[in-house]
């Protein structure tokens, strides 16, 4: 068995990958494991796949798999995890890159805890700038229950840092479905995994180690195309609370998945413009709908919390759905 299976999923990133692979080169070792997933990309990135799957193999395990069509990146990672054999798993974005020597001291890290998952800080790089992004949380290197890191409601908390890559998790996980993603989500993907594995695994630590490399600002990225695969945060987030209603604790914990619900709407709404005419048209629809499904309760509650701007916002959405209902 590999010590660490790392699942990098490649889509048309033929200008990226070179870095990519090669801080994977300066990550190597014997019993380091690493499934490379092109989920069917259209340039010249399965040609660099194939190269570096041979090269790498020289110093680490590697598994090539090529998807026969394109399933987005929930998909291509749970090709990843079903191929995996690693003791430890870990994710990294095929245009994003690694500090040599990471992935030893994230498994150095992780032994020596002996908990379900370690999460880690990372820098965003945006051009030629860096910026340090840390896990909103307090307690380095203390193990402790996941499920106590969710809250409080109103505070920015580690299920809103919801980066698979910014961290490793134990196989056990993996066996008792946790790593998983909903299959065909195109984005928003992090959303219900990162819940679910806080409400249902046992132990966690944050550990301060920087290392991952996250590129922002990618042409291609769905985060900087308004097009109709971005709504699928819908989906993931009716995801969200239609399982944490479902937890033995979800008086506690549904008002903190209404309030991150409420914001990514109030989010995605105040760039409009970015958006193609239809489907914003589409977005202002089905983000009215979503808030009529929610916990009217505790919706009630984060609007009347929630900074003006953003629940003057989503308050209209709610009267156009109660008058169009009334209407009819």
């Amino acid at each position: 068995m590999p010590k660490l299976s790392v699942i990098v999923p490649f889509y048309n990133v033929r200008q990226y990958a070179p870095d990519t692979l090669r801080s994977l080169h300066l990550n190597a070792r014997s019993d380091f494991e690493f499934v490379l997933v092109d989920d069917h990309s259209k340039d010249e990135t399965p040609a660099l796949l194939e190269r570096a799957a041979e090269e790498l193999s020289d110093v680490a395990q590697v598994r090539y798999i090529r998807h026969e069509k394109n399933g987005g990146l929930a998909t291509a990672r749970n090709t990843g995890l079903d191929a995996a054999r690693g003791e430890y798993l870990t994710f990294l974005d095929g245009d994003d890159w690694l500090a040599p020597g990471y992935y030893a001291e994230l498994v150095a890290a992780i032994d020596e805890l002996g908990c379900d998952f370690v999460r880690t800080d990372h820098v965003q790089a945006t051009a030629r700038a860096r910026t340090v992004h840390r896990v909103p949380h307090g307690r380095r290197r203390y193990v402790m229950n996941p499920r106590e890191a969710i809250l409080p409601a109103d505070r920015t908390t580690s299920v809103d840092y919801a980066y698979a890559w910014a961290g490793v998790y134990h196989r056990r996980l993996l066996e008792k479905g946790l790593l998983h993603f909903t299959d065909g989500l195109r984005t928003a993907e992090d959303r219900p995994w990162i819940w679910k594995l806080h409400r249902e695994a046992e132990s966690f630590a944050v550990v301060s180690l920087l290392g991952v490399f996250y590129r922002r600002g990618v042409a291609s990225s769905l985060t900087q195309i308004g097009d109709v695969r971005q709504l699928d945060f819908i989906r993931a987030f009716d995801q969200v609370i239609e399982e944490t209603a479902a937890d033995p604790d979800a008086d506690r914990l549904l008002p903190k998945a209404v309030r991150t619900y409420c914001a990514i709407i109030a989010h995605h709404l105040s760039d409009e413009s970015k958006w193609e005419p239809a489907v914003a048209r589409q977005l202002r629809s089905m983000s009215a709908a979503a808030i009529q499904r929610m916990p009217q309760d505790a919706l009630g509650d984060v609007l009347d919390t929630m900074d003006l701007r953003r629940s003057s916002r989503l308050r209209r959405l709610r009267r156009r759905i109660t008058t169009a209902k009334a209407a009819a």
